[in-house]
């Protein structure tokens, strides 16, 4: 099941936590976009841990995959696609992940 977050009080909690809210919503957030997309393998805690081990380097390309998961859910349910994988790269290596993160949810929400 998917759940509508709000864009702005995750990326408060986010900022008020100092980044732990931001660990949950990133693997909550990956755990969702694997099951509108249909892919079960496409997991959270696995991505997380990957971004951990390459100290950070997994986030770039995982911000690629979540493009494209994202437009692959959108395509299923009959939305135009809008494969945002480029925008998203190009974010996540300016350093703007958590931009990413809010981009993605919007998408989620839509689709929920």
């Amino acid at each position: 099941m998917v759940n509508e977050r709000s864009v702005v009080m995750a990326l408060l909690l986010t900022l008020i936590t100092c980044g732990i809210y931001g660990i949950y919503w990133f693997i909550v957030l990956t755990n969702e976009v694997g099951t509108l997309s249909g892919d079960h393998e496409f997991s959270g805690v696995k991505h997380f841990l990957l971004s951990l081990i390459t100290c950070g380097i997994w986030s770039i390309v995982w911000a690629y995959q979540v493009g494209q998961q994202v437009a692959k859910a959108q395509q299923q349910r009959g939305y135009p696609a809008n494969d945002n994988s480029v925008l998203y790269l190009i974010l996540s290596i300016f350093g703007f992940g958590i931009v990413v993160y809010c981009l993605v949810q919007s998408d989620v929400n839509k689709l929920a």
